[in-house]
C-alpha cells in the first residue's frame, strides 16, 4: 500500500489502507480539527523529532477494556493503604512534558517534541484531552494522559517516577472511566507493559467496528 501524502485539507484516507505496519500517511499539521478527526478515525499521530507528521492506524490494535485491566496483589494493596493521592485533569501540563521527559530503557529521546506537547494541552483547553495525576507526600510521581471521545479513551502515554506510580494513575483512570461507561481504552500498538496489564491485540475490522459504536 503506498503511503498517502496529506496537505491543509482536513481529510484522511480509509485507515484499511494502511501499510503492513500500520503507516497510513504523512504530512498535515496537529491543529485540534485534524486530531480529532483521526482519533474518530482511529487514527493517531507517531512520530520522531525532525521527521515529518507520520499518521499510523495498526492492525491488529492493542486495546484494554476496563473490566480487564489487570491489578496486581500489591498495587491493590497500595491503593487501598492510599499510599499515592490522585487527581484529574490538575495539570495536565505537567504529565504531558514528564511523559516527554521521561529516561525509557531502550529508548532515546521522545517521540514527544514540543509541536506535539502543545498541540494536546490545545486539545485538553477544548476538552478532549485529561490527564490523570498521582502525587506521594505532593509530589507529582506519575500520571497518564489521553483523548476521551464518547465512549472510548485513547490512551497516549503515561510515566513512573517510583515503583507502581503510572499503574496506580492508570488504575484510577479505569475506575472512573468504568463508572463513566467507557467501553474499551486504545492503547494503538502491542506494549508487552500494556498486555501484562489486561490489554490484548484485536483484529483491526473488530476495533474499527466498536470505535463506530462507542462514539455514537
Amino acid at each position: 500500500m503506498p503511503v498517502f501524502q496529506l496537505d491543509h485539507r482536513l481529510f484522511f484516507p480509509p485507515p484499511d489502507l494502511a501499510r503492513a505496519d500500520g503507516l497510513l500517511a504523512v504530512g498535515g499539521d496537529l491543529k485540534p480539527e485534524r486530531l480529532l478527526l483521526a482519533y474518530r478515525l482511529g487514527i493517531f499521530p507517531w512520530y520522531s523529532p525532525g521527521e515529518p507528521i507520520l499518521w499510523w492506524a495498526p492492525d491488529p490494535r492493542l486495546v484494554l477494556l476496563p473490566e480487564e485491566f489487570h491489578c496486581s496483589r500489591r498495587l491493590a494493596r497500595k491503593l487501598r493503604q492510599g499510599f499515592f493521592r490522585f487527581s484529574i485533569n490538575r495539570d495536565f501540563g505537567a504529565v504531558i512534558r514528564a511523559c516527554a521527559e521521561i529516561h525509557r530503557p531502550g529508548q532515546e529521546g521522545s517521540w514527544l517534541d514540543e509541536a506535539m506537547v502543545e498541540a494536546y494541552c490545545r486539545l485538553h483547553e477544548l476538552g478532549h484531552a485529561h490527564s490523570v495525576e498521582c502525587y506521594r507526600d505532593d509530589e507529582l510521581v506519575g500520571g497518564v494522559y489521553g483523548v476521551a471521545l464518547g465512549k472510548i479513551f485513547f490512551g497516549e502515554s503515561m510515566f513512573s517516577r517510583m515503583p507502581d506510580a503510572s499503574k496506580a494513575a492508570l488504575a484510577h483512570l479505569v475506575a472512573g472511566l468504568r463508572r463513566a461507561g467507557c467501553v474499551m481504552i486504545d492503547c494503538q500498538v502491542k506494549s508487552d507493559h500494556m498486555m501484562r496489564l489486561g490489554a490484548r491485540l484485536i483484529p483491526g475490522r473488530v476495533f474499527f467496528r466498536q470505535l463506530a459504536l462507542a462514539l455514537e
